[in-house]
Formats: structure tokens, sequence, C-alpha cells
């Protein structure tokens, strides 16, 4: 630490050594006189004035990491027109100016105020201005120069990881390149040797070394072995300043592992291998295992068993087990101890993938013995075959021998053997066997028709060792016999025409037998003989196993006979030949001329021929036609006629209602007091209704009054409509009801001629002119008729 101090502070001395003449020589190379007095001649021995400027800067250094009491002296500004009497302001701008370099307006010296990092930034452009102090007029154009951090060495080496991971094959060359790492420095690398990095390895001697220059890590050692050490941990170290004492360093770790390949050949860890198996394993059970063990892993690792020699090659086979790289010996056939009691194989197990490279190491493959000891066991009995089959005629007598099954105890005490039937396999049990010497017989007959195969398990035990027993399967035919008679194939039911003609076919016929073919290879039909010669339906055999029957004679009536039974004899083919008779019906039915059945139904004929479809739909249009007419008459003839008098422009009897018979008197003109028409002095107040209960009492309204005696009829008609519509308590009429008459006891009296005895001669209708002019046109028609009478 205290040497690196040291070399701080002598680096800064240098840099301000360095500093101070480079000020010195910018000063002598880039100061220009003023503008003032400086001439030069021209062509034609002109005087010119060039303008030039009076001072030039190019940059300024100052160095990195300064940590000093005092401002950094970065430089100094001066104008050739500068006479020192303080009239000249400097003034600086750019980048960091006035907050990490000031300037001294007076003097121009440049100072940095603050610790400036080369990595964080190499230089700074500023510009300088030199003004009149009093009236800040420029006197010289701004001047603009670079002021760069000067680069010291204060970054380490860093690498670009902390951890590195690489692989490498086992037994590689030496110089075989693992790995490169690479290490950066921030420092700048175009002054001095702070950036020149060169690297070494710090741990992994002697196995691997490292480029000075580059950083490639490479083998050093020959025939590295994987299955020794696989994983080595190597230390690199980069260090600055070209390696050189003072110089800063960083490092890194490195993990190489070796990469596996097939450079050794399986091996077996013995010569001999000792199994053992039953003889009553079944194939494909496993025996045992072997295994050659080879370091190599992956698929270098991978090993294949086969056998190649031994006298047990043909029972036995071997497979790999790629989980475990184990060898499985199985059985491949059954083995019996009584024949042969051991084996010997010879396995040979082998690399899959062989690598070239390392082909010379030797073969990569290794052999091995297996001795295989057969052991005996108590076996089951065994039957002679692994199945039976026998037939049996059906019907045949209970008792008879279906056939006969054999087993024997394969061990060497050769015990005796038990058979019986399974009868789960047997339910009916129409079968049982004999327990010694294995004779299988029927108990009851059996019938080809209901069950032609029995199928059926025998099983055989040892007397001595009822564990041991074997099942075989038996399969029992039953062979047909002709028992069964042919009979219809359906349940065939005729139809014949009435009209159908003579020798014609209406229907075809087959027949069906429950026997094998072989006992009815062809059916024979025929009418038996009572009826050979029916008169009525004939029969033809078409001699392939269906027969027709045709009409014999013309001309069927259902009327007589609408249903004929037709019996007919079937007979089969077989030995001893079976017959039966089976009955056609035949029903006779109705047919349009083409011959298309319209009814079968036995139907009374009334008409000699029947009518057609057309011919009834006309009668029911006509039936309908007449209802529709007498419909009409009858709606005609209830209709009321139409008056014969129509009077012209206004019929004065619109709003009169004439009755053909006399009311019930004042029952009949409750909702208006008919009195008060007839006689206006008769009222004398509200007379309410008696039809509506009022639900509060009726109030004449203020504006209401009733009627003087001498006021007008229409005037007291208007005043009791207008009494009405504010009647809430009365229903709402629109109109009032004029009647006229009146019944017998009727205070106004009657104004019907129906029950007057008098004429119409004797009628005075002279009131009617005092009516008001309503009732005038009522007036003229009656009140002028004894002018008219006498003038006729």
């Amino acid at each position: 630490m205290k040497e690196d101090n040291c070399l701080h502070a002598a680096l800064i001395c240098l840099g301000m050594l360095y500093y101070s003449h480079a000020i010195t020589t910018e000063k002598l190379n880039h100061t220009r006189p003023s503008l003032h007095g400086h001439h030069e001649k021209g062509k034609e021995g002109q005087v010119l004035h060039r303008s030039k400027r009076g001072w030039v800067w190019n940059q300024f250094f100052v160095i990195e990491e300064y940590t000093g009491p005092d401002p950094v002296l970065v430089g100094r500004l001066h104008s050739d027109i500068d006479s020192g009497d303080g009239n000249i302001k400097y003034i600086l701008s750019g980048e960091g100016a006035g907050i990490i370099f000031v300037i001294d307006d007076k003097s121009g010296n440049i100072h940095a105020t603050k610790t400036l990092d080369r990595e964080e930034r190499a230089q700074y452009t500023l510009t300088a201005q030199a003004v009149d102090r009093n009236t800040n007029r420029p006197l010289e154009p701004p001047s603009e120069f670079i002021v760069k951090v000067q680069d010291i060495n204060d970054n380490p080496p860093e690498f670009l990881h902390e951890n590195y991971h690489a692989n490498v094959p086992e037994r590689s060359n030496v110089g075989t390149s693992v790995i490169q790492v690479t290490a950066s420095d921030a420092d700048d690398p175009t002054y001095g040797n702070s950036a020149k990095l060169v690297y070494s390895i710090l741990e992994g001697q002697p196995y691997f070394s490292v480029e000075a220059q580059t950083g490639i890590i490479r083998t050093a050692l020959p025939n590295m072995d994987r299955e020794a050490k696989e994983e080595y941990h190597v230390v690199i170290q980069a260090k600055d300043m070209g390696g050189h004492m003072g110089g800063l360093s960083g490092t890194t770790k490195v993990t190489i592992t070796l990469t596996d390949v097939n450079d050794n050949p399986p091996k077996f860890p013995q010569s001999v291998y000792q199994m053992s198996v039953s003889e009553a394993a079944v194939p494909g059970e496993e025996v045992g295992r072997v295994k050659a063990k080879d370091p190599d892993i992956g698929e270098n690792g991978l090993v294949a068993y086969s056998i190649i020699d031994g006298d047990g090659m043909d029972m036995f086979e071997i497979t790999t087990d790629y989980e475990t790289q184990e060898g499985v010996v199985k059985l491949k056939k059954l083995l019996d101890f009584e024949t042969k009691k051991s084996y010997s194989l010879k396995v040979e197990a082998a690399n899959v993938h062989i690598d070239p490279k390392f082909i010379s190491n030797g073969p990569f493959k290794d052999t091995v013995t297996v001795k295989i000891a057969v052991e005996d066991a108590d076996e089951p009995p065994v039957f002679l075959k692994p199945s039976y089959i026998f037939e049996v005629q059906e019907n045949a007598a209970s008792g008879t021998v279906v056939g006969k099954v054999h087993a024997k105890d394969p061990d060497a005490a050769n015990s005796a053997i038990r058979y019986s039937i399974d009868r789960h396999t047997d339910l009916e049990r129409f079968f049982m066997i004999n327990a010694e010497d294995g004779n299988i017989k029927t108990i009851k007959a059996l019938d080809r028709e209901e069950i032609a195969w029995h199928n059926i398990s025998v099983f055989a035990v040892e007397v001595h060792k009822q564990h041991q027993e074997a099942k075989v399967p038996v399969a029992i035919k039953v062979i047909d016999v002709n028992d069964n008679a042919p009979k219809f194939a359906a349940a065939y039911e005729a139809f014949v025409c009435e009209n159908a003609r003579s020798n014609q076919q209406f229907i075809t016929i087959s027949a069906d037998d429950k026997d094998d073919s072989a006992n009815g290879p062809r059916f024979i039909f025929s009418l038996p003989p009572e009826i050979i010669h029916n008169p009525n339906f004939t029969l033809r055999d078409n001699r392939d196993n269906t027969a027709s029957v045709l009409v014999r004679r013309e001309g069927f009536s259902r009327q007589k006979q609408d249903l004929y039974l037709l019996p007919i004899v079937i007979s089969d083919g077989g030995l001893p030949p079976m017959s039966s008779t089976n009955t056609l019906t035949i029903r006779v039915c109705g047919c349009d001329s083409n011959g298309s059945m319209l009814s079968c139904n036995a139907e009374p004929y009334i008409l000699n021929a029947g009518l057609s479809t057309g011919a009834l739909i006309a009668i029911l249009a006509c039936i309908v036609i007449l209802l529709v007419i007498v419909v009409l008459f009858v709606t005609l003839k209830r209709q009321k006629k139409e008056p014969l008098i129509v009077f012209e422009e206004e019929d004065v009897r619109e709003n009169i209602i004439t009755y053909d018979d006399e009311g019930g008197g004042e029952e009949d003109t409750e909702a208006f007091d008919i009195a008060t028409l007839q006689n206006p002095d008769g009222i004398n107040g509200f007379i309410p209704r008696k039809d509506i209960k009022p639900e509060y009492q009726y109030m004449p309204r203020p504006g209401l009054r009733p009627a003087p005696n001498s006021v007008d009829v229409d005037d007291f008609i208007n005043t009791r409509i207008q009494e009405a519509d504010n009647d809430p308590t009365a229903p709402p009429y629109d109109s009032i009801q004029i009647y006229g008459y009146e019944g017998r006891g009727s205070v106004a009296g009657s104004l019907s001629s129906l029950e007057s005895a008098t004429t119409d001669s004797d009628l005075d209708y002279d009131y009617l002119q005092n009516w008001g002019p309503r009732f005038k046109k009522l007036a003229d028609l009656y009140g002028s008729k004894d002018t008219f009478d006498d003038d006729s």
C-alpha cells in the first residue's frame, strides 16, 4: 500500500512537469502578435492588413484522480492585447465551465475544482473569450480548446465472467484448446501500459497452461483419464502494466470437466456364473442375470449380451436390461428334469459403440460361462393330447360311450390318476366319466336340434396329491338323425281374386327342416290323396324345395265362401323320410279388372255392379247442393218483410216504438213521468228513479228550476234531459223513452188504439198544435183529418 501511494505521488509530479512544459510550448508556438502593426506587401507593393488571432489554444491536460488540497491549475489564458492594466476580462464557457473548471477573469488562470475520472469522461470542450471589462465588448473572436484528462493506472483488469465452465475429452493430446478467458481494463490503452494485460495460471498446473497474450487455456499433460479424475479447478490471473511490478491484477476460476470416451472394454468380474431353474418353469421366466462392468458412461458404456455357444442355446435366451446394464437369462422352452438335469452357456458382453481412435486398446468385449442346473419339481398330470374331439348320435341311449381321455404323472413316482368332469361346463349333466379309465358316457338322450356341440372340461388329479391336477377341453359333436319332419318355412296366408283365371298361380311356398341338410336335401310337396282332385286348387312341385299353388277353376264368390283351407303334405329326403301335413289358408278377395286386390271382407251386394269412386263423389256433391238450397230457402222465409209504405223526405215515426200489445202500465215507464208530459202542472219536484238506489241524497242544481205551468213541452223535455245528464245516480241514457201507449190504470191514459172503442174519426188531435215546432209535422198529419174528411 505504501508503494502504491509513492507511485501515485511520483505520477502526479511527472504530470505537473509535463503540464508546465506543455503550457510553455503552447505559448511559444501559438501566441500571435496583436492585430495592430502587422503589415504584408501585396503583389503591386500595396500594403495589406491581414486580420490575425491574438491567441490560439489547442488543448490542456489535467491528471485524473488528483486529491490535493488545492484546485489543480489546468492552464492560463492570455491575449497579446492584454497590457496587464486589468481592462481585459477573461470569460470561460462550455462543458463543465463554472462547475468543474473555473477561470480567474483577470489573470486567465483555469483551475479544476473537482477530482476527474478519465474512465467517466476523457476530455472536455471549452470556449475562451476576452472582452473589455468596462463595456463587455469582445476584443478578439472566441477560441475553443480541449482539456484532456490524463490517465493513471487506477483500474485493475476484470474478467467477463467470475466463473468459467469448460469441457475437454479425456485422453486429449497436449496443447488441446480448452477455453479462452478474456479480461478488460478500463484504463487508457493508448497511454502507457495501464491497459496492457498479461495472463498467467495460478492453479491447475501441471494439467493445464494458459497463453499469456490471448488467455487460451490448453491441456499440458497427455492421456488424462476421466475414470481417474473427472474435474479440475484452474485459477487464471490477468495483470496490467504488461505484467511488470506495480501493475494491477484480477483473477477468475475455470472448472474443466473431462468428457468420456470409449477407452475401456466391458469386463466380467468372474469367469463362471452358477444358476438353477425348476423344471416347472414356463417359457419366458427369468433364470438369472450376469453383468459386465464398463467404467465408461453414456453410450460409451452400453453393453449388449448374447449367447455364442453351449448346449443350452435352444433352451435359453439372453436379453439386455439397458437400465441396469445387465444380461437377463430367460427360459425359452419347457424343461424336463428326467430328460436333462443341467445346461452350459457361453455369454458374450460387447460395447455397442466403438471409438476407432482407441481400437488399439484391445477388443471391447468379454465372455463368461453360465452353468444352469435343472431342479426336479412335483409336476401335475399331463394329458396325452392338448384337446379331445368326440362324436355321438343324437337320441343315443343313456350310457353310450362317447370317448376316452388319458393322462399320466410325468414324475418318476408315476402316481395313479383320477378323472372328473368340470360341472360348470356341463350344467345339465348330459355326460359322466369313469374316474379310473377316463371313459366318457351319456347320461340322457341328446338332441342335435337343441345343442349341436357340447364343450366340457375334464380334470385329471393325482390320487395321493390332490393339489396336482390338470385340465383338458373336450368337444363332443352330436351327429344328426332324421327325427324332424319338414314344415312351412313361414306362416303363409294366400289371397285369390274372385275373377281369377283357371291355372293362375297365386302363391309360392317353401319348407324348412330342423334336421341337418344331409337328412333333408330336397323337399317333396303334394296334396293328400283324399283331395288329389280338389276342384278349386291344385299344387305344382317346382323341384327346387318350393311349390306353387294354382287356381283350378274360374269364378269365386265371397258371398258363398270367402275362406278355403288347403292341406299340403311335405316330405324330406332322409332315411327314413319324414313328412308332415301343413294347412294353407286361402282368402277370396275382390279385385279390379287388372287383378289388383280391393277388399277381402265378405260384403252383401245389393247391386249387381258396384259403384265407382267417381259415381260416389257425384252423388255426395248432389246431396250437398240440395242441403245448401234448403238452408237458403228457410233463411229467406224467416226474414221479415220490408214495409210497403216508404215516406219520402223524413219519416215522422223514426223515434216512435210500436208495440203489438199493451204494456204493464206504470211499471214500464218508471224512468220518466208520463203524467207530467200530459199535465205539466202535475210536476212539483224531483221524482227519483226506482231501479237505481242513489248513494246520497240528490240535490237539485242551482241553475235548474221546475218549469212553470205555462211552459212549453219542448222546454220541459230539454230540462228533463239536462237533469238526467247531471244526475250521478241515473243511468247514462241519452234519449227519452217514448211509448205509444200506456197500460191500464195509467194516470196519463192510453195513447193506443188497440183497445179503443172509438174510430179514427172520434179522435181529436188538435192539442198537438200546442206542443211546439217539433210536433208540427205530427199535428199537420193528424190535426187536419177533419178537414180531409170534409173535403172527401
